[in-house]
């Protein structure tokens, strides 16, 4: 893959299990907040797989569309798009009423100094929403970075671990649960909370932000000594089959790949394969934010992308220049700060 258009076209490669799923599913799919980084090629996904089963449903994307030409792509792609700003309740009460709800709605970066805004976007939009389509299925990603750290060997946290998030924006996404858990109880409205950490696209994640300090010769840092990571693509395969999970009270789906990995072997393996020597700053701690993914992985199988060939793809893209979206993860943040 070397042009945007080659990836998007990978990223919105449909399974027939997934088109199998959308065919049980009554009614149409609204995507809320679909202009964010993941927005885009779920909604193409879900076309796609909508396209190749012969579906009579339409996908509809929501976002500001405030700039950019990310409206009429979409458009283009066949997916219907409606430009709204989910924080005013007046226009969150006019979206058509839909049976299935892919909420995406998230704000994380800026957190620091700017924490009104984060808890706003992220707990009460999500309020709005629930009150909308409270009849309606709601699959609301979440993340991962709600759990407490985990030692290096424990495997991760699954879906029983109490939450126990470090920081602003960590404890507003915890929040957003919170918001979707009320109507999901008090309205009977099924939910899944979606916690995923990492997705990775060839322009930005985990594995571009480790390769990318490798590349120019600048230190990794080690604080954060592991991670997991999933192809993009396999997670919005898993985001548009957990609309068959959502129940009431709220389910909860870990969504990750089946690796911890440390980040200094991935390091020492970019390094290897850009035929350079990897910098290293800072010392591994004994914990770190990791994602139990087991549930999704018997209910969905493992990913189709193994970490192995994300990294391939990813030097292969960093080397022929191909177009990065410049914002980096903050994987390696400890304390929270985003």
């Amino acid at each position: 893959m070397r042009t945007a258009a080659e990836l998007e076209a990978k990223l919105s490669e449909p399974t027939p299990e997934l088109i199998e799923d959308l065919r049980s599913l009554d009614g149409d799919i609204i995507i809320l907040g679909v202009g964010g980084k993941v927005g885009p090629s779920l909604a193409r996904l879900a076309k796609r797989a909508i396209d190749e089963g012969g579906l009579d449903k339409k996908v509809i994307g929501v976002s500001r569309f405030s700039s950019g030409t990310l409206r009429e792509e979409l458009e283009a792609d066949g997916i219907e798009t409606i430009a709204a700003d989910l924080l005013d309740p007046a226009e969150v009460a006019k979206l058509p009423d839909v049976k299935n709800v892919i909420y995406m709605v998230g704000y994380k970066f800026g957190t620091v100094g700017n924490e009104h805004m984060t808890w706003a976007m992220n707990t009460m939009v999500a309020g709005q929403v629930a009150r909308k389509y409270m009849n309606s299925r709601i699959m609301a990603y979440s993340s991962g970075n709600i759990y407490p750290f985990m030692p290096l060997s424990s495997g991760g946290a699954d879906e029983n671990v109490e939450p126990s998030p470090t920081g602003e924006y960590a404890m507003s996404c915890l929040g957003r649960e919170r918001m979707f858990d009320y109507f999901s109880r008090a309205h009977n409205t099924p939910v899944v909370h979606y916690r995923l950490n990492y997705a990775v696209d060839l322009r930005y994640g985990v594995l571009v932000d480790i390769a990318q300090l490798v590349k120019a010769g600048k230190p990794v840092d080690l604080k954060m000594g592991a991670v997991n990571c999933i192809w993009q693509g396999d997670a919005n395969v898993y985001a548009l089959r957990a609309l068959k999970l959502c129940e009431a009270p709220a389910k909860i789906l870990n969504v990750t790949g089946p690796e911890t990995i440390s980040v200094r072997w991935a390091a020492e393996e970019f390094a290897k394969r850009f035929g350079t020597t990897a910098q290293f700053v800072g010392e591994e701690g004994t914990t770190a934010l990791l994602n139990n993914s087991g549930q999704a992985h018997k209910l969905f199988g493992y990913p189709r992308v193994t970490l192995g060939q994300m990294m391939d793809w990813v030097v292969e893209w960093i080397e022929a220049g191909g177009e990065l979206l410049n914002k980096p993860t903050g994987f390696q943040e400890t304390e929270g700060k985003f």
